[in-house]
């Protein structure tokens, strides 16, 4: 039977092979190509070598974006975390209706970004039409209304991730600190925390990629205004590329960067944490 499957490996393979090539590896080695062309269209590209990555990093606005991007992820990885490292912490204990409170804090995680935009740009710019202010008129509302917006929609996720950590755990570590006299202070820092550091892993990586990436959330709540003072790497992208005529190229330039940011992100979170994790 094993020698059968391995004689067949191949087979089941691949069509997700196929379909990673071609969804994946194809394009992006197209977009690489592009991003050093002139171009409206695949057919019609021209070589121009590093112009386009000159004319993206002597864009104000993207520089601009990606200082704001950094700041929103950054801010959103500390809160979202803390948070549902707190929302794990109380639903994990013996209390009644802890199954129906995960359900609703996982839910705003199954709406789409779009949807989640314009329903948070209704609820905010309804209260703040009290003080005379609005999402896209202001750069520090529109920041803090993408922060309670992707808040929203986290951290009910990050939550399942850590009750996951937390219920493996195993219960004698807790008993015994109990016994010793331990208190809460000394057990989160000395059992809860070290015992969660793969799963605190899991999140933060996540977290960090996810402020990174965010367009949808940012297209509908703010769309980058007041004059693109809210604008996120990920719509600077777009709008570059399908916003101004002659900057094709110049926005296949920011996106190959934009996916080396996010990837050398990663990479370094991945090892700092999982170097943690094995002290």
């Amino acid at each position: 039977m094993n020698k059968a499957l391995k004689r067949y490996f191949p087979l089941f393979i691949l069509p997700t092979l196929a379909a990673f090539i071609i969804g994946f590896i194809a394009p992006f080695i197209m977009g690489l190509w592009l991003s050093f062309c002139e171009f409206t269209t695949v057919q019609n590209a021209t070589f121009v070598g590093f112009k386009n990555y000159a004319r993206a990093f002597s864009d104000p606005t993207f520089l601009y974006s990606l200082g704001f991007t950094a700041l929103f992820a950054v801010t959103s990885l500390v809160i979202i975390n803390i948070a549902a490292f707190a929302l794990a912490t109380v639903l994990t204990r013996k209390l009644k209706g802890t199954n129906i409170f995960r359900t609703i804090f996982f839910m705003p995680n199954l709406i789409g970004g779009i949807v989640l935009g314009y329903i948070w740009q209704l609820i905010l710019n309804g209260i703040l039409i009290n003080f005379n202010v609005a999402l896209n008129l202001s750069a520090k509302y529109g920041f803090w209304g993408l922060i309670v917006l992707t808040c929203w929609q986290q951290i009910g996720y990050m939550m399942v991730i850590y009750i996951a950590g937390l219920q493996t755990i195993p219960g004698e570590l807790n008993e015994a600190a109990d016994i010793d006299g331990a208190t809460g202070r000394q057990r989160l820092f000395s059992i809860t925390i070290p015992m969660m550091k793969p799963s605190i892993t899991i999140c933060t990586f996540l977290t960090i990629i996810n402020g990174f990436k965010l367009f949808d959330q940012n297209l509908a709540l703010t769309a980058g205004e007041p004059a693109r003072a809210t604008e996120m790497l990920a719509l600077n992208i777009f709008n570059t590329f399908y916003g101004r005529v002659g900057f094709e190229g110049v926005g296949q330039a920011k996106a190959v960067m934009f996916f080396i940011l996010v990837v050398s992100i990663g990479l370094i979170q991945l090892r700092v944490t999982r170097g943690k994790e094995a002290r």
